[in-house]
């Protein structure tokens, strides 16, 4: 039988981490329920062989079913049956079998069914679903909405809608509207209480909404009559077993087709508010979308490994010219750098779900007593980088997971380019991973502000402190240690460069031309000291990839700083002229 955490050690390796001892007794209240729940851990080494068997049920049920399901349930995929979504066969089986193997509400509380998991085991699973099928993670994903209600809502809410993921509930986020995308400030569809019924009744049209008919969706509505902007926005729960709705259509993408985009319209619909009023779009969908570019984080790197594994096989099969066309220079060349990127590209994923997981714990945490003045810091400072690291995981994953689909696809020739082939699939599901959750380019935007007022740097200086074994210093990494000191020396320059314009012309966009480009030089380098500390760790593992993504990061860092340091605010003028026209 295939698992796709047996076979994947470097998903396995991530369970090593030396903050995982720190997440697990933060996570479990230094063991606080060993004797109040039969599945509770005594102890940290009990915690870690629970994690360990269920991410294997995780990884048996994605290879053994979710990808042998992936090709059948692209080419049926949902309908609409009287107003409401009815999922392609295999995709039912899916969620039968995965709430049937326990892995619902896996980083839940036990007080609500929940597995008490940390984080960092939901994005190994929805890594590990992904590369199955990441349509089908889309669905089983979502229920990251479920921590965002476990995060803000009452009590009463959490004990009426938590223990039903367990149960298998999918969920949904509901934001988007026809007029309303990205802008979600402009968001129209409205929520009033009725004082006859005692409850919010919501009215309106909601548009690209992922599992639309889900069982339970966290709805952005507009509560303040009047209001036009972010202000007058809050968050509501919809439970669809009221039926006040309608699955107007499912759109017909490109890819992930198992995953119906719906286009809804609710009729006095009741919905309970989530956590206070005018906040909806202000603090929790924000909540909400960083969880979500998580997400989208682990399902990227889960296609890119699937891309990989198919370039890799085909590659190993193929025969021209009397050998396998794994045995040629372009090739193996273009396979060794897609191995790196995706070494790379997960140590950055998981480097952020740790920021993410601390601070989480210790908000939650706040919430059951005093915070002393060390955990204020401590949480403080990994909410600092959790912000700072979202948006860059996400741009870096999805870029990779459409670039290296594209490589595969490439090693594959013309028969990649047909439905014989998983491939075909996987470049179409990539597609839409550096559009959904904010763009790529809104991404640059969120982690901007990071570059210039120092987040990225500061953590940059404090990988460089962190001294490696003697004998992996002297014969690895002294040559690597001296590349990523010129590399942070020309991001230096680089931010210097822009503020000085930027200042110069009082702000009107200079920074904004060349955010990318600041973001991505960070990246590159945040990117090659995860990878090396793993590589520290594992040098048979980790040592070639670290050699090979250096290579990468330098090339895209020197392209950067000389865009930068040949700009001139002429620059900006001159690509204006497109406005003109």
């Amino acid at each position: 039988m295939a698992n796709f955490f047996l076979d994947n050690k470097d998903i396995q390796f991530q369970l090593q981490h030396p903050l995982m001892r720190k997440i697990v007794e933060l996570k479990e209240r230094g063991f606080a329920e060993k004797d109040m729940y039969d599945t509770a851990p005594k102890n940290f080494e009990d915690a870690m062989d629970n994690y360990r068997r269920v991410m294997e049920i995780a990884g048996e049920v994605s290879a053994d079913l979710i990808a042998a399901n992936a090709e059948g349930v692209d080419l049926e995929k949902p309908k609409v049956v009287d107003d409401h979504v009815v999922y392609a066969s295999g995709t039912r089986q899916n969620l039968d079998a995965i709430t049937a193997a326990g892995l619902g509400g896996i980083t839940l509380p036990r007080k609500y069914n929940g597995l008490n998991f940390p984080l960092v085991c939901f994005v190994m699973a929805n890594e590990m679903v992904a590369r199955a099928d990441a349509g089908f993670e889309n669905l089983w994903g979502l229920q990251d909405c479920a921590e965002t209600l476990n995060e803000f809502g009452s009590e009463e809410l959490k004990m009426k809608y938590l223990p039903r993921v367990a149960e298998g509930a999918t969920w949904a986020m509901t934001l988007t509207e026809p007029d309303a995308g990205s802008d979600l400030g402009a968001v129209m569809l409205k929520a009033h209480y009725d004082e006859k019924q005692g409850t919010w009744l919501l009215n309106g049209v909601k548009r690209f909404i992922t599992n639309g008919d889900g069982d339970i969706s966290l709805v952005l509505a507009r509560t303040e009559e009047g209001t036009k902007d972010a202000r007058g926005l809050s968050m509501l729960v919809y439970d669809r077993k009221s039926m006040c709705h309608k699955v107007r259509r499912i759109e017909d993408k490109f890819g992930i087709k198992g995953s119906p985009t719906c286009e809804l319209v609710f009729t006095n619909a009741p919905a309970e508010l989530v956590g206070d009023r005018k906040m909806g779009l202000i603090k929790y969908v924000m909540a909400l979308m960083n969880a979500a570019r998580l997400g989208i984080g682990a399902q990227s790197i889960g296609l890119c490994e699937a891309a990989y594994r198919e370039g890799l096989r085909y590659a190993n099969e193929r025969a021209q010219f009397g050998k396998t066309i794994i045995n040629f220079p372009a090739v193996y060349e273009m396979l060794n750098n897609m191995k790196a990127r995706i070494a790379a590209g997960r140590a950055l994923l998981y480097e952020t779900t740790r920021f993410v997981e601390i601070y989480k714990i210790y908000d939650h945490i706040s919430h059951e007593r005093d915070l002393t003045a060390e955990e204020r810091t401590e949480m403080k400072f990994y909410s600092r980088l959790a912000d700072a690291f979202t948006p860059m995981q996400k741009l870096f994953l999805s870029e990779y997971a459409n670039s290296i689909a594209y490589d595969s696809l490439q090693i594959h020739g013309g028969s990649g380019y047909m439905k014989d082939y998983p491939i075909e699939r996987i470049v179409r599901d990539a597609r839409i991973t550096n559009i959904y959750e904010g763009t790529s380019q809104l991404q640059v935007v969120a982690a901007i502000n990071h570059v210039t007022k120092g987040t990225y740097l500061s953590q940059i200086e404090a990988y460089e402190s962190e001294v490696f074994a003697p004998e992996f210093e002297a014969s690895t990494f002294a040559p690597i240690r001296a590349q990523l000191a010129a590399m942070k020396a020309q991001f230096v320059e680089m931010v210097a460069r822009v503020e000085e314009i930027e200042s110069a012309h009082k702000g009107e966009g200079f920074k904004d031309f060349h955010a990318r480009r600041l973001v991505e030089t960070a990246g590159h380098i945040a990117m090659t000291w995860t990878l090396a500390k793993e590589a520290a760790v594992a040098p048979e593992d980790y040592t070639l990839q670290l050699k090979t993504f250096v290579r990468i990061a330098e090339a895209e860092i020197a392209r950067a700083h000389a865009a930068v340091t040949a700009s001139t605010w002429d620059d900006i003028a001159l690509y204006r002229t497109i406005l003109e026209d």
